[in-house]
């Protein structure tokens, strides 16, 4: 048996759907009957369910344009413009809302959550200027076994947006020191803990900026600077974090409690009493009292197994954002960022739950137009989906 893998190129087609009608007569008056047609999330629309779910991977999920897309289906054969195109998705928003609302009220049962933001530029926008930088927003948590990651637009990097998108939360909340999460731990029974990964940042940036650092130079080693010392420190942090990823929440809890904790101690007191030897402003001076102010956050993962020692989840969920932003640079419309939202959100589930976003996002918007019931809708969420595998193709020759 020899295999081999085959792909399918794409190809521009028109698929035609015929309606019966017919004229009854019923009780002495006649009346008109169509048969039903599959019911399309966006009404009359030329564009297929195949074609509208290829259009949002292939922005959301591989990082094209639209201007690329375009270009790409006129050489498949079919002429659709841009604008066209992100009119289709400015409607799927609202399409989606139901789903999205589900996924949220979901996401808040849970009781361990990870946030970020990022900029995002919005051309037209009420009341600020194009050039202005607005936020794109993301939540990743809920049940361990059925995560959802929620992006969020808002032009305001304010802490009004995390109260909001908070708003009934109950557990940890883990971010990076920005200040605009206070006010929704502080007014409400949340957590939260901090990220080790930017902490280490700032050293990793103070070690490059040192001239020499551990490094060798002219065949002599130079001393390890500071910020060298500090990242020994953190990497054997993460070094038992490794050792014990296989390990049950229970198992990890007890590791942190009998190596983590005798290491961040040792940690807290070098930085005592090597910040004040540090010029002010420098980058080594900076890490280290960043790493001293976040103290309290920082060490928070040590007080259960479960939580992790940075806030990687939410940073690689957001990570395809920013790599398709560097494609097609800003979003025209608050609708559009709006828009945008939404369609990550749906992808960066379906991924975190496993799941090929195409195939996801194509059984969403062929049953999404029909679901008129909560339980229709509860139906296509990522956890109460089954998607059919990679179908595979038998020849045989004698």
């Amino acid at each position: 048996v020899k295999e081999e893998l085959d792909i399918i190129p794409a190809r521009a087609r028109i698929l035609e759907y015929w309606q019966e009608k017919a004229v009854f007569d019923e009780d002495g008056e006649s009346c008109i009957k169509a048969a039903k047609r599959p019911a399309h999330p966006l009404g009359k629309c030329i564009a297929s369910v195949q074609l509208l779910a290829y259009i949002l991977v292939a922005k959301y999920a591989d990082a094209l344009p639209l201007y690329r897309l375009e270009n790409i289906l006129k050489r498949y054969g079919g002429n659709i413009s841009r604008t066209t195109m992100a009119n289709w998705v400015i409607r799927l928003d609202d399409v989606f809302k139901p789903l999205i609302n589900l996924l949220r009220e979901h996401q808040l049962e849970g009781d361990y959550l990870q946030a970020d933001e990022t900029r995002l530029q919005v051309l037209k926008e009420d009341g600020r200027p194009a050039t202005s930088d607005k936020w794109m927003w993301l939540v990743r948590g809920g049940p361990p076994d059925q995560p959802v990651v929620l992006f969020e637009y808002d032009a305001s990097r304010g802490e009004e947006v995390p109260s909001r998108l908070l708003d009934g939360f109950e557990g940890v909340l883990q971010a990076d020191g920005y200040a605009g999460y206070n006010q929704v731990c502080r007014n409400n029974p949340i957590t939260r803990i901090g990220c080790w990964d930017h902490a280490r940042r700032k050293f990793i940036e103070a070690s490059k900026a040192t001239v020499g650092g551990s490094k060798a130079k002219k065949g002599k080693v130079t001393p390890a600077s500071k910020a060298d010392v500090a990242l020994g420190y953190i990497r054997k942090l993460y070094a038992i974090e490794r050792e014990n990823r296989e390990g049950n929440d229970a198992d990890t809890y007890q590791a942190r409690q009998a190596l983590s904790l005798p290491q961040l101690n040792a940690f807290k007191a070098w930085l005592e009493k090597n910040v004040g030897k540090v010029m002010k402003g420098s980058l080594t001076r900076l890490a280290m009292d960043y790493t001293l102010n976040q103290w309290p956050y920082l060490i928070g993962y040590c007080d259960r197994g479960d939580l992790q020692i940075s806030n990687i989840l939410a940073e690689n969920a957001i990570r395809p954002f920013a790599v398709g932003r560097r494609a097609w640079l800003f979003a025209d419309t608050t609708q559009g960022a709006n828009a945008s939202a939404t369609c990550y959100s749906l992808i960066e589930t379906a991924k975190a739950n496993q799941l090929e976003p195409s195939a996801y996002i194509h059984t969403v918007l062929n049953r999404i137009g029909e679901a008129d019931t909560l339980e229709k809708l509860e139906a296509l969420l990522p956890w109460n989906v089954a998607l059919e595998p990679v179908s595979k193709k038998v020849t045989q020759y004698s």
